[in-house]
């Protein structure tokens, strides 16, 4: 009995691990769409169709044309910048005044436009950029290398956001647009230069989870289906534009995956997630740190 008491205490702890390991990419994730949202007051349906076309970057820049992963991957994270900072130009820009079901409408239409032009110009075979990594082993417990690097670039991202929002003068006036965005063109500040910014920003972090999930996951036309949803309910479980609730319920939903996954398969962690995520819009709908009213 002390045996199994044991190994079920090291199991549990590798899941737990593995849940803060999940955590940091699903923070990242969110982070790009709580910036986004935050700033502008538009959701980007369309965003993890972004990280989408980032992978098929990476695909081809390191699996057909032999480029190194290193120098592919703040190529991959310039090219959705610029994508970001294109669909703000062209489609969020023009509706910015429209009423939110128009914008949703629009990036919903520029989800199914890149899914489509994926599956076209791509095919639907499933692609793999070749790269494995090593598994690490501690003890009885072992850990992906990919989901390692995946953790500690999403965290040096995220720390680099948040200094950038702190001690520049671009970041302290895209928190100050964030806060009041009517008054803050009074004071001087070129808003319409503030939002291309964010959503160059928002592409960036989508291009860098791309560089991420890369490592980890085939690509394929609908992957974003995959990854979509649970970005946008991490979201909106952390308030959307909160950017601290999207980082407390990544890890939320992060190790309610994670240990659902050790106590049953692992579908039945995100089907926990899911239902987690229902039963606090029933008790905490404006979000788990957001004030009772």
């Amino acid at each position: 009995m002390q045996d199994f008491l044991d190994i079920f205490d090291i199991y549990l702890l590798e899941a737990v691990l593995n849940g803060i390991l999940l955590g940091g990419v699903l923070a990242l994730l969110a982070l790009g769409l709580n910036l986004v949202f935050g700033v502008i007051d538009v959701i980007w349906i369309c965003y993890a169709e972004l990280i989408m076309i980032g992978m098929y970057g990476m695909y081809y820049l390191v699996a057909a044309f032999g480029v190194s992963y290193w120098i592919a991957a703040p190529l991959c994270v310039l090219l959705v910048a610029g994508l970001g900072a294109v669909l703000h130009l062209v489609v969020i820009e023009p509706l910015l005044s429209a009423p939110p079901i128009n914008q949703l409408l629009a990036t919903g239409g520029v989800l199914f436009f890149l899914q489509s032009f994926a599956t076209v110009a791509f095919g639907i075979d499933f692609r793999n950029i070749g790269i494995r990594l090593p598994v690490l082993g501690i003890g009885d417990m072992h850990f992906s290398y990919a989901r390692l690097l995946a953790f500690l670039a999403a965290l040096i991202g995220m720390v680099a956001v948040y200094v950038f929002m702190k001690r520049s003068y671009v970041g302290t006036a895209i928190r100050a647009i964030a806060q009041d965005r009517q008054i803050m063109p009074l004071m001087g500040v070129n808003t319409r230069r503030i939002y291309l910014i964010t959503s160059a920003l928002g592409g960036a972090l989508a291009g860098l989870a791309a560089c991420l999930l890369v490592l980890q996951y085939d690509v394929h036309p609908f992957i974003g289906l995959s990854i979509g949803p649970i970005t946008f309910l991490i979201c909106v479980l952390g308030g959307l534009g909160n950017f601290i609730g999207g980082f407390v319920a990544a890890f939320v939903f992060a190790e309610i995956i994670s240990l659902g996954g050790l106590f049953s398969d692992l579908e039945w962690g995100y089907v926990l997630a899911f239902g987690f995520f229902i039963l606090m819009m029933f008790i905490r709908p404006r979000g788990l740190l957001a004030r009772r009213s």
